[in-house]
């Protein structure tokens, strides 16, 4: 089965948590993910700056670790992005701001790219805490 995984939850909250492990699961099933979808408050998740107390697991580099790994097709609303001030090279450079901040292995695109995934899944999947 195909999966998009889409994800609206802040990093520390719990359903980016279970968006992981259901991922994890979902490729350990033999199931292949289309693609993750951050939007809303889990786009912080993509920030390179995000820091996690040491008692808790780091969730931005867990994603990303995942994302790595699997090589899986993982991207970041722009619009929700910027307004919470996750940016890329490209879009730090056209507002003017002093650096880039998003991790490694995501990429900054619009709302289509979910509709699209959809499209080319069996489910889409949803995770948030609201």
């Amino acid at each position: 089965m195909k999966f998009t995984i889409a994800v609206f939850g802040a990093p520390h909250a719990p359903g980016t948590r279970r968006a992981l492990r259901f991922a994890q699961a979902a490729l350990a099933g033999g199931h292949e993910i289309v693609r993750v979808f951050l939007y809303r408050e889990a786009v912080q998740t993509a920030s390179a700056n995000l820091v996690s107390p040491q008692d808790e697991t780091d969730m931005g580099r867990a994603w990303q670790r995942f994302v790595a790994d699997n090589q899986i097709d993982a991207v970041v609303c722009i619009a929700a992005a910027l307004r919470r001030g996750v940016l890329d090279t490209g879009e730090a450079q056209r507002y003017q701001r002093p650096a880039a901040n998003l991790a490694a292995g995501w990429a900054l695109s619009g709302l289509g790219q979910l509709h699209e995934a959809a499209q080319q899944c069996d489910r889409l999947v949803c995770f948030g805490d609201q």
